[in-house]
């Protein structure tokens, strides 16, 4: 049961995407409506590019890095940028009882290798033998056909120190809504002092973007912003890692640390997404769950995607509430698990800077945002299946 005096605090932000690492960096492009995208690598496709870091900074050994794949290795940084922000990488004490919790897909395919088998096996005179062989010799040994997600959790704790419980989630974008979800309501609870949550996703893939194409949900170019994607509807895949440290309130206040924001509550819903207004009914259902809401001092900022009806139906939801908001997507991408995430992480960002940053939107719903800012609901709905929101506030 939720104690009232445990309050959730946000004391450190770790972001890495196309937009390059940090808060300041992260700011600065959502602020100036500054898409970084890529039209021409995987096209008709558009995708966010990761803006690459030097990954030696949070992941010192080259041979951690060289058993990660691409999405790995970006959210082992994301969870090192957060630690350091929080004032808690190297500190032993603390990163031992320290929970985690990771939303992620289910890894990178090697689809070099997936291609060469394929190919190979039509002219295999025993196939049975030639498929043993070839999987057994060319996959590294670490791995099964894709990387498992809770290898990122590992990883994570091997290279950071950060042993206490530790969950993973899949199931697109509500897996990471659940996990913010449960970091909270532990730490309300009396369960949990200090957790690390987030995710990370690999955008620039062949083999995701195929089963997004499947689904008719692989954005195409021309580029357009999430609002503005009526007649050519999907998203563009984000390659971004995320991750928070959400710490209680004594907690934090005994050693000093200062909150960058309140998370007062996370809530999630699955609505039939086969029934006319399905999504629409949920959001509406799950803000009337969330504290009050200021009409003068709050905003929006939306995990929508572009993807049909989904899309349209939040944008109804988000319509009756007469609030400023803003997609997240428009500027960085979707990356599926730890969007809601990100996106918390940029609603603190907001409410550090006490307002909203710029609209980024040709559809023209997007409105400038003036006056103070207290409070940010953070949708997260995504493509297919699972709705959430989160209620972000200002610290005073």
């Amino acid at each position: 049961m939720a104690d009232a005096t445990r309050e959730a605090w946000i004391t450190g932000i770790g972001l890495v995407s196309c937009l390059g690492e940090g808060d300041e960096a992260h700011w600065q492009a959502f602020d100036a409506a500054a898409p970084a995208y890529d039209e021409t690598t995987f096209a008709p496709y558009v995708v966010h590019p990761l803006a690459l870091p030097s990954f030696d900074a949070q992941i010192p050994k080259k041979g951690d890095q060289r058993q990660m794949e691409q999405w790995q290795r970006t959210g082992t940084y994301a969870a090192g940028l957060a630690l350091d922000a929080a004032g808690l990488k190297g500190k032993a004490d603390v990163l031992g009882r320290m929970d985690m919790i990771v939303a992620a897909g289910g890894g990178e395919r090697d689809w070099a290798v997936d291609s060469a088998i394929v190919s190979g096996l039509a002219g295999a005179e025993n196939p049975g033998s030639y498929l043993n062989e070839r999987l057994t010799s060319d996959l590294r040994p670490t791995l099964f056909l894709a990387q498992l997600s809770n290898l990122l959790a590992g990883n994570i704790s091997i290279v950071h120190g950060v042993t206490g419980s530790s969950r993973t989630f899949m199931g697109e974008e509500g897996s990471g809504v659940e996990a913010v979800r449960i970091a909270q309501a532990r730490i309300a609870s009396g369960q949990s002092d200090v957790t690390l949550v987030g995710g990370s996703q690999n955008g620039e893939r062949k083999d995701l973007l195929m089963l997004f194409e499947f689904g008719g949900h692989a954005l195409k170019s021309p580029f357009r912003t999430v609002w503005d994607r009526a007649e050519q509807p999907g998203f563009a895949t984000g390659s971004l890692g995320a991750f928070l440290v959400i710490e209680e309130k004594a907690h934090a206040q005994a050693r000093g640390a200062k909150p960058l924001a309140k998370l007062s509550a996370v809530v999630s819903d699955r609505a039939k997404r086969d029934a006319p207004g399905a999504v629409t009914a949920s959001l509406d259902r799950l803000w009337e769950r969330l504290p009050a809401v200021a009409a003068d001092r709050a905003a929006v900022l939306s995990g929508a995607t572009g993807a049909a009806d989904a899309t349209a139906q939040e944008r109804a939801a988000l319509a009756a509430r007469g609030l400023p908001v803003r997609a997240t997507g428009s500027i960085a991408g979707h990356s599926i698990e730890p969007q809601f995430v990100f996106n918390i992480a940029l609603a603190a960002l907001a409410l550090g800077q006490g307002r909203l940053f710029a609209p980024c939107d040709s559809s023209g719903f997007e409105q400038p945002a003036t006056g103070p800012l207290d409070q940010v609901v953070v949708t997260g709905v995504g493509h297919w299946r699972g709705e959430g929101l989160a209620l972000v506030e200002a610290v005073r």
